[in-house]
């Protein structure tokens, strides 16, 4: 049996390797909020862009205990080390999505990025469900709201040729 501090450790570092994502990325998304993306034409249902970031903040929080679920089933759980493979995956293309959206504000780029993405957050799910079934539900908002911004980002690049 692990003992409670080194769970607690391994807890607060899951969840701190997720928001350290979402943080890197808001140094490409930050600065392009009030100029580039407050310029665009948005497609219907498009939310405040206020509305972003205590979703995304919330995600990465799931994302985290999604991963210390995973991470606490040990290192000798046969799936643990494919599940956790491919959540780093999905983590580089979480931020290369923000860094080829914003960064570059290139839309057409970001969606195949973002398609990307959305396979490699399906295959995490399926990962981690072989792993923790739990982890597995908690990814589940993170891959509809990952749908929904596909839609965004395509209608963004459609409206802004």
């Amino acid at each position: 049996m692990t003992p409670t501090y080194v769970r607690i450790v391994q807890f607060i570092v899951a969840i701190g390797i997720s928001l350290a994502a979402g943080w890197i990325g808001s140094f490409f998304t930050m600065p392009a909020i009030p100029t580039w993306y407050a310029g665009l034409t948005m497609p219907g249902f498009s939310p405040p862009a206020w509305v972003f970031g205590p979703v995304w903040t919330v995600l990465y929080i799931l994302m985290g205990i999604a991963l210390y679920l995973v991470w606490s089933k040990g290192w000798g759980h046969k799936n643990a080390h494919v599940a956790t493979a491919i959540f780093g995956v999905q983590l580089v293309l979480n931020v290369l999505w923000s860094f080829v959206f914003f960064g570059m504000q290139a839309p057409f780029f970001a969606f195949i990025v973002i398609l990307f993405l959305w396979i490699a957050i399906l295959m995490m799910i399926v990962a981690f469900d072989r792993v923790s079934v739990p982890a597995a539900i908690l990814l589940v908002p993170y891959f509809l709201w990952v749908s929904f911004a596909a839609y965004l980002n395509y209608g963004i690049y459609v409206l802004n040729p």
